[in-house]
């Protein structure tokens, strides 16, 4: 971080320590930041940096650490997340350095992603827990990003897992009624923003219900998220949501070619995005589903 930076933009404007940082932080906070490199909270950071016109993302020196190529890193990492590339994830993400994200939105998906990551693939829980606690306690105090709702979901993954039913409830019906209030809202609003981060919301969601023997409620959020789907034109999900329903299905004791179709269509979807993982699910689901009929 370029701490000369901000100094010289302080004093291009005239601005002592006390002033700039009134109603902000104490001096000696200020005063440690431009000294001795001691940065202060993200948020009171940013705040300095708002009232004298630049960002926080401005004071980095390394070009390759900017919030775009940051950004574009994070979405790449979050679409391989979706397709349950779990071992790339992993590695991807080692190779960011936590200290070089500084803006808000990007931490909160950084923490979502490694997260979720550690969540699915049964990580200690105190590890999981304690980055969906960097969103919901320290970036989204308020609660009001969808990081937050994905937080939810991670940690009633995480609790599902270590048998605790009562906080899992908790947390995925929090994320059924965001969920129920963001598709009344992709109704009248077709950029959306977050389609893709609701469509992982629905998928677990769903899923979570489905084993919890809620067939019905799985159901209906796979419905959902399937024509979110094909509204964003997007595939990323599809071979997930079916293969879900095409489970749901065989415990719901439905027609045999019903099954099939959904069985075809995950298969289908999953090697239109290179999803070895449904296609091996499929094959198991497929096998054993014969063996019993």
């Amino acid at each position: 971080m370029d701490i000369k930076k901000f100094v010289d933009r302080r004093k291009a404007l005239k601005l002592s320590q006390m002033k700039l940082c009134k109603g902000i932080c104490t001096q000696a906070t200020l005063s440690k930041f431009e000294r001795n490199g001691r940065v202060p909270s993200l948020s009171i950071l940013n705040r300095l940096c708002a009232r004298m016109g630049i960002t926080v993302d401005e004071l980095n020196e390394d070009p390759a650490s900017s919030i775009a190529a940051i950004r574009k890193r994070l979405n790449i990492i979050e679409r391989d997340l979706m397709m349950e590339k779990y071992l790339k994830v992993q590695a991807a993400l080692k190779e960011i350095d936590e200290a070089q994200i500084t803006g808000i939105p990007l931490r909160m998906q950084f923490f979502y992603l490694r997260g979720m990551l550690n969540a699915v693939t049964n990580k200690k829980p105190d590890e999981v827990l304690f980055d969906f606690s960097q969103i919901l306690d320290e970036l989204d105090e308020k609660h009001q990003t969808i990081f937050t709702q994905l937080a939810y979901v991670g940690s009633g993954i995480t609790y599902t897992r270590i048998n605790q039913p009562a906080r899992a409830d908790f947390f995925f019906k929090k994320a059924h009624d965001f969920i129920r209030a963001s598709l009344k809202e992709t109704l009248v609003n077709e950029e959306y923003a977050d389609y893709l981060r609701l469509l992982t919301l629905i998928f677990y969601t769903a899923n979570y219900y489905a084993n919890k023997g809620n067939l019905n409620l799985s159901d209906q959020l796979i419905d959902s998220g399937v024509a979110l789907c094909s509204q964003n034109h997007v595939t990323y999900y599809l071979p997930r949501l079916k293969f879900l329903a095409a489970e749901n299905a065989v415990q719901e004791k439905a027609d045999r070619s019903d099954i099939q179709r959904l069985l075809s269509e995950a298969l289908a979807f999953a090697r239109l995005n290179h999803n070895q993982v449904i296609e091996l699910r499929v094959a198991a689901l497929k096998k054993g589903y014969v063996s019993r009929v």
